[in-house]
């Protein structure tokens, strides 16, 4: 194992800012759970950073990462806290492409569940959603543009690996999302409090193509975009909540219509 320069560190630490990510096409992909779900696509991985203690700890990512030849460099659990964001760093930190599809691509496999997240500016949102859809089998997840990058070291962190199973498309214009799903069959329903509660939407509805767009944490919809949808959708508040938050709110939405679709 090579010893990583302090070059190397300066690299790869400025990752961290999205101007260099956007330049470079790759991002930083820290701790050991992570790394895992990337060495089952190895041409993804461009560099791994970890310290001697966390390569004993992990042996066995060690031997996959040397198995597909990977350049793995041993560095200071400083070097490590400069790349890393997090006040307790695991010790490993992996420089990655960033995986991007289109929605072209998307549409052509015939999706039967795409998640849109129109201006969400949250990482931990972001993230979530992005793991549940992953959960719930979405075909797609879509980030607007104006949303949190996706390749935000926090989001990264929320998807706990997520992003490497659910094709993400990234700075897309909402209009142009919509129309083009509906053109390929599939409705479209916006997340809002003032909707149709989904437990009263019709017999059937659920089980079909859907497009669930969910709006900012803060405001919503900008006026119109929500009138873009086919349907505003609700969920019902049975209790005392003022409402839930957007996690749990989309949660709901997309599990409602994996349920529906995989009865």
């Amino acid at each position: 194992m090579q010893v990583a320069t302090n070059n190397q560190i300066r690299g790869a630490a400025k990752l961290q800012k999205k101007e260099s990510r956007s330049e470079t096409g790759l991002f930083l992909l820290e701790g050991p759970q992570g790394l895992k779900e990337v060495l089952d696509q190895p041409k993804l991985v461009v560099e791994i950073f970890v310290t001697p203690e966390a390569a004993e700890r992990h042996d066995d990512l060690m031997k996959r990462a040397a198995a597909n030849r990977l350049k793995v460099f041993e560095a200071t659990e400083q070097q490590i806290k400069t790349i890393s964001d997090t006040s307790k760093p695991q010790g490993v930190v992996a420089v990655c492409y960033q995986p991007k599809s289109n929605l072209d691509d998307v549409l052509t496999a015939d999706p039967k569940l795409i998640v849109v997240l129109s201006q969400i500016r949250d990482p931990g949102n972001a993230g979530t959603i992005l793991r549940v859809a992953d959960a719930a089998g979405a075909d797609a997840v879509v980030f607007t543009k104006s949303s949190v990058d996706p390749f935000n070291t926090k989001v990264v962190r929320a998807t706990t690996g997520s992003l490497w199973h659910v094709p993400m498309v990234l700075d897309a214009g909402l209009a142009e999302v919509l129309d083009a799903t509906k053109a390929a069959g599939m409705q479209s329903f916006g997340a809002t409090a003032g909707g149709t509660q989904i437990s009263q939407l019709e017999p059937g509805m659920l089980s079909k193509p859907t497009v669930w767009v969910f709006g900012n944490e803060a405001w919503g919809f900008e006026s119109g975009d929500l009138e873009l949808a086919d349907r505003a959708v609700a969920v019902p508040i049975f209790g005392e909540a003022e409402s839930l938050n957007l996690a749990s709110a989309a949660s709901i939405c997309i599990y409602a219509s994996a349920l529906a679709q995989n009865a």
